[in-house]
């Protein structure tokens, strides 16, 4: 079988430009996976900046939940407010609702929250 130069140079250009177009998609490969490492490691950063905030603020509430439970326990108010609470929730619920949190998942939350402020008010009662 007889092959032209033009059908040769054609053939041996197709062959060259596949091995570039894989070599490059390669680096790209490779780059695109770099990138999403580097990526991903800025987003851990912030996560555990924005986790340490929710520990802060979390500090903060509590600490507020102490002072109301003092003022509890001098009122002789018992620590449970289930009206409260249930205003709590409920905006709670809808907060979340706006940043794409679900019902479930901030009732679990608040709950925990609150479990913890009963202890905390509780503690505080035992001490007066």
């Amino acid at each position: 079988m007889k092959i032209s130069l033009s059908k040769t140079f054609i053939l041996t250009a197709a062959i060259w430009l596949s091995g570039c177009v894989i070599c490059f998609a390669q680096t790209k490969s490779a780059e695109l996976v770099v990138n999403l490492k580097q990526d991903l490691d800025a987003s851990r950063v912030k996560i555990d900046s924005l986790d340490d905030q929710l520990m802060k603020i979390l500090g903060e509430r509590e600490r507020i939940v102490k002072a109301i439970g003092v003022y509890k326990a001098k009122n002789h108010i018992p620590p449970l407010q289930v009206a409260r609470f249930k205003q709590v929730l409920d905006k709670g619920i809808a907060a979340g609702s706006a940043e794409g949190l679900s019902a479930a998942f901030v009732t679990e939350l608040l709950n925990a929250i609150h479990k913890e402020s009963l202890r905390i008010e509780g503690d505080t009662t035992t001490r007066q």
